[in-house]
């Protein structure tokens, strides 16, 4: 069994990582000087065992941004929840090649494009119906924290693919987080988040969840202190509550206006479980409401939250009457998973 870490964070990086701000304004884009994609260095790397499943990375290392790709050997069955006033989404396929996270915003879904292409290239430039290859991908808002318009293209879409290995993931600033952040409730408040990821086997059920972090809100712990975002001039930190509090006192009406636009929070869980659409669907609901927990607030009308979940299809899950016990469901898959995901969430920050 591979451990599930459920105890408080002891031991972090507490030192205080303020963002820069963008002019928003007359800014450098790709056509204006050649660009060579990089594969990015994280602050680490998770290690996961899933045959069949690679994760690749590339950044423009002069925005930065970036993209990270989750590739599937055959192709995997796929649900979406998204959420939010703000997402940012491409091919909504039922069953895809491959996931693209990305930044850019919406310029930076043409990443998606490119590892579509460069799958198809490998796979003999094959146009018949069943050979046609799906990749869906999300995007994260990160032009508010660097003073550059660069993007994720084409090239970068195929540069992370070129890039995809299996049984590792880097984390923190790299791919498709190298320019997250979080905890916005003021531009001076803002801290950069990045790319967080986690994995776990239980028996043989097997959850694997990457998370790129660039929310409105704060990154919590599981004993609720604020981990990463909403920085104070004395160098703590705050729960968001205190500034939605004050924009109602008739005192503080700036501190809901200073609220940054443009976040998201963009992930991907895999699954060797055998699940029917219904519960691959429900599945994406449990976790992706889960998230909450780690994140403060979420889902909210700046956000566009997008969580795909990914099934190969491989191992049974017990059969049971649910009237007599809580037994391996897919109640209880979500519960771990959700489990792995605030994991994932947490090293994104730390």
């Amino acid at each position: 069994m591979t451990h599930l870490n459920l105890l408080p964070q002891s031991d972090w990086d507490a030192a205080p990582r303020t963002t820069a701000r963008s002019s928003f304004a007359d800014l450098e884009i790709n056509d204006d000087a050649a660009r060579t994609p990089t594969s990015g260095s994280g602050r680490d790397v998770v290690e996961f065992d899933f045959p069949g499943v690679r994760v690749g990375t590339a950044e423009y290392a002069d925005g930065p941004t970036g993209v990270t790709v989750v590739e599937f050997d055959g192709g995997a069955r796929t649900a979406i929840d998204d959420r939010g006033g703000a997402v940012g989404i491409t091919g909504r396929y039922g069953y895809n090649s491959a996931i693209a996270l990305t930044g850019g915003s919406v310029q930076g879904l043409a990443a998606a494009s490119g590892v579509t292409d460069a799958i198809m290239a490998e796979q003999g430039r094959k146009t018949g119906f069943a050979d046609l290859v799906a990749v869906s991908g999300a995007c994260i808002y990160d032009f508010a924290v660097r003073d550059n318009a660069i993007a994720p293209d084409n090239a970068l879409g195929r540069a992370a693919h070129a890039n995809a290995r299996a049984g590792q993931v880097p984390i923190g600033r790299v791919g498709a987080g190298v320019a997250a952040s979080c905890g916005k409730m003021s531009p001076s408040s803002t801290e950069w988040a990045g790319q967080g990821a986690a994995f776990v086997q239980v028996g043989d059920l097997k959850v694997l969840a990457i998370v790129v972090v660039n929310a409105v809100g704060v990154v919590l712990d599981r004993d609720g202190r604020v981990l990463r975002g909403n920085l104070q001039p004395d160098g703590t930190r705050r729960h968001p509550i205190t500034d939605s509090l004050l924009a109602f006192d008739g005192e503080g009406q700036d501190a809901a206006r200073a609220f940054q636009r443009g976040n998201t929070t963009i992930s991907t869980v895999v699954t060797n479980a055998k699940l029917n659409d219904i519960d691959l669907r429900q599945l994406a609901t449990q976790v992706h409401s889960s998230m909450h927990r780690a994140i403060q607030p979420f889902h909210t009308a700046l956000d566009g939250d997008t969580l795909f979940l990914a099934t190969t299809d491989e191992v049974e899950l017990p059969s049971y009457d649910p009237r007599q016990t809580l037994s391996p469901s897919v109640a209880s898959v979500g519960a771990i998973a959700s489990e792995v995901m605030w994991n994932a969430i947490i090293e994104s920050a730390r």
